[in-house]
């Protein structure tokens, strides 16, 4: 595959250089190919202004005209093509002031965000070009900004925490002025879009390298600026005889390093599973430490947490119920059957699943309830496991209810009777359904 995209790459380039102008592959694909990876798309940089790739490419589009940056498809690959430019003053902590385009190449690497993203190679012959110390930083392994870090990041703060991901996902580490930078300079992440954060946010702790990144977010004050509820578990002790790794926030650590296959939604819930204990543990008359309500109080914090970041609400509603839901796993075996079923047959399950055995693994090591629940899964018919309600809050309205708290209760009710077996189809369900209502209206 690379070597078509590069064959494709070549071609662009080559018609560029016929009319004239310098054409390069630039930023993450050099970095990608120096050490050893194969690029999966390839950015190049042009000393051709835009109307100049207009007359040479009928056919580009543009992404951002004005910045001078355009998408060329040619095979099965599309490609970003982009006006070398410079700029420096920044009018909000992202967008440049003003916008010139340079015919020099350097003049566009040297704006860049970090030394190893600041690379140019020719397309053909594959030389690359280095004008700030990019190859020499992939070689040690450290993440460094093109210039002075304070400026770097202060034209845009997203750059810190593309800092730490860069880090985390390549097994480097931060350079200790850019480390400086960004512990001065943590405040001005709040003025990001939420949308961006929760981005880089969402990469940051899916990455190989993210107990490194969450220290680096501590260490730094990101984790604070972005994510107090998670800042705060640190000190916050736990039982030695259920928790003997120690506080809560080692406790998440672990936890989140040892997720088998990460993502988005487990890497939350992982995170803020236990957030309620910042504000619910005590010390109580026997010394023992007590964090009573901790998942529901917890539940409404990763709530807040989910809007102000703006989760999809998709993942905000899993989220919420694997944290509101945690400790009941500890319960299952003392479950009704039909209650059971209906925790097995929730589409949140594997979810819920999955963080009770990272829970368990990551401190008392008590993995009955999870072997349990292994098993019940397994000798539960696909069919059942499958199920939906057959009785809806939809169908209740229809029947004159209005919605109300009583609703979740009766859904549950109707919905355990079905799992039981009891109703042959949804007639029969609806018919139950109307004679509870009357039974709760009397």
């Amino acid at each position: 595959m690379f070597k078509s995209m590069l064959k494709e790459a070549r071609s662009i380039a080559q018609q560029i250089r016929d009319a004239g102008f310098d054409c390069r592959i630039v930023g993450g694909a050099v970095r990608d190919m120096l050490m050893g990876k194969d690029p999966k798309d390839l950015d190049m940089v042009t000393t051709a202004f835009p109307d100049e790739l207009e007359e040479i490419f009928p056919d580009i589009r543009w992404a951002g005209r004005s910045f001078g940056v355009s998408l060329l498809k040619r095979g099965n690959f599309t490609f970003e093509l982009a006006s070398s430019r410079l700029e420096r003053t920044y009018l909000d902590g992202r967008h440049p002031e003003e916008i010139k385009f340079s015919r020099d190449l350097k003049s566009d690497v040297v704006r860049r965000d970090f030394t190893v993203n600041a690379l140019l190679c020719d397309p053909f012959s594959l030389e690359v070009t280095d004008f700030s110390g990019g190859v020499e930083d992939l070689k040690k392994g450290i993440i460094r900004t093109v210039g002075d870090p304070e400026v770097r990041f202060s034209e845009d703060a997203l750059r810190m925490l593309r800092a730490v991901r860069f880090a985390s996902m390549r097994g480097f580490t931060l350079e200790e002025n850019t480390l400086l930078a960004i512990k001065k300079l943590s405040h001005t992440v709040k003025l990001l879009a939420a949308e961006r954060v929760k981005s880089e946010l969402d990469r940051i702790f899916t990455s190989p390298g993210r107990v490194y990144a969450l220290n680096v977010m501590s260490e730094t004050g990101l984790l604070k600026e972005l994510l107090p509820e998670v800042d705060a578990l640190k000190g916050v002790e736990q039982e030695k005889e259920f928790h003997p790794e120690g506080d809560v926030f080692t406790h998440t650590a672990i936890m989140l390093e040892r997720m088998a296959i990460p993502d988005p939604a487990l890497a939350w819930s992982v995170l803020l599973h236990d957030i309620g204990k910042a504000v619910t543990t005590f010390t109580d008359s026997n010394g023992r430490i007590r964090a009573f309500g901790h998942e529901e109080k917890g539940a409404d914090m990763a709530y807040d947490i989910a809007m102000r970041l703006k989760f999809s609400v998709r993942q905000r509603d899993a989220v919420v119920a694997a944290v509101r839901n945690h400790m009941r796993m500890a319960h299952v075996r003392d479950m009704r059957t039909a209650k059971l079923k209906r925790l097995i047959c929730d589409e949140n399950f594997p979810l819920e699943l999955e963080l009770h055995r990272l829970d368990c693994i990551s401190s008392h090591k008590f993995m009955e309830c999870w072997l349990f629940l292994i098993d019940q899964l397994v000798s539960t018919p696909l069919e059942v496991l499958k199920q939906k309600p057959l009785v809806t809050g939809a169908d209740l309205i229809s029947l004159g209810a209005k919605p109300s708290p009583i609703f979740k209760k009766l859904l549950n009710e109707l919905f355990d009777r079905q799992l039981a077996g009891e109703f042959p189809d949804k007639n029969s369900a609806v018919s139950a359904a109307k004679q509870l209502l009357d039974k709760y209206h009397a």
